[in-house]
């Protein structure tokens, strides 16, 4: 993307129709680092890949805990994402405090969209530059949605944002049918999955920059980091062995199958 003439300000048309900063802020999640939602009939799972600026410095964090029934997956600009965060919380104690029940995660997520709207059409704001992934559950059972700088939601099966994310999605898209009747283990399997095609470079998934969260039916928010998280990765390890073996017994076999047909052809 390029300045012009009509990206000075928020409030300010392109002649095409567009909000230029607006669409700067959305482009603003699309660097953050990747991080992905599922959810069943019963659980709902986010996972993340945390950054660090050097070997020298810890990870960010990149799942937040809002209430004990909503989990929150973030990419774009972690300072922005923070300040919702706290907005959030404050919103679910006063709900709390009002009505004496846990706020709906819809309930709460249209207000952050309202909240994420109200800085596109003011020139003294500039919109929040982070992505939401939202995790929640309440009596109608577990819900995903994504937030949007736009002011913009969605409610999804599954889903993926941030840096090479589409790979995630790919993957997400091909198993999202039969996520209703999954397990809580099976949906943090798929998440760590779909994790593994978007980092970076030579990287590969670790305890120490992977990270997962989930609400669900009778279980409030849990995290898994670290060693908590090693024995899912451990399992994805084995999976990935088990299908190099499978890859190398169909790799001899094709010479032999392949060597017939050569020799049916110089017959002919």
């Amino acid at each position: 993307m390029f300045r012009n003439q009509y990206d000075t300000d928020v409030t300010v048309w392109s002649p095409e129709g567009r909000l230029l900063q607006v669409e700067y802020a959305m482009e603003s999640v699309k660097q953050g680092s990747a991080c992905v939602g599922l959810r069943s009939s019963t659980h709902a799972v986010i996972g993340a890949l945390k950054r660090s600026v050097s070997e020298l410095s810890s990870h960010q964090k990149k799942i937040l805990e809002i209430d004990d029934h909503i989990a929150v997956g973030i990419a774009g600009l972690t300072a922005d994402a923070r300040s919702l965060a706290k907005w959030m919380r404050n919103e679910c104690l006063n709900h709390k405090y009002v009505y004496g029940t846990p706020i709906s995660g819809g309930r709460l997520v249209t207000d952050l969209a309202d909240r994420h709207q109200r800085t596109t059409q003011t020139y003294v704001r500039r919109p929040y530059g982070v992505g939401l992934l939202v995790a929640s559950y309440d009596k109608t059972g577990p819900h995903l949605y994504q937030t949007c700088p736009s002011g913009n939601i969605y409610e999804y099966y599954a889903s993926a944002i941030g840096a090479r994310s589409q790979s995630g999605r790919t993957y997400l898209e091909k198993i999202y049918e039969g996520l209703g009747d999954m397990s809580k283990d099976d949906l943090i399997m798929h998440a760590l999955r779909s994790l593994t095609g978007c980092v970076s470079g030579d990287g590969e998934l670790t305890k120490d920059n992977g990270s997962i969260a989930f609400v669900g039916k009778d279980e409030t928010y849990t995290l898994l980091e670290g060693d908590d998280l090693q024995p899912y990765l451990d399992r994805l390890e084995l999976e990935g062995g088990d299908k190099a073996d499978e890859e190398e017994e169909e790799e001899e076999e094709e010479p032999e199958t392949s060597g017939g047909d050569d020799g049916e052809a110089m017959d002919v």
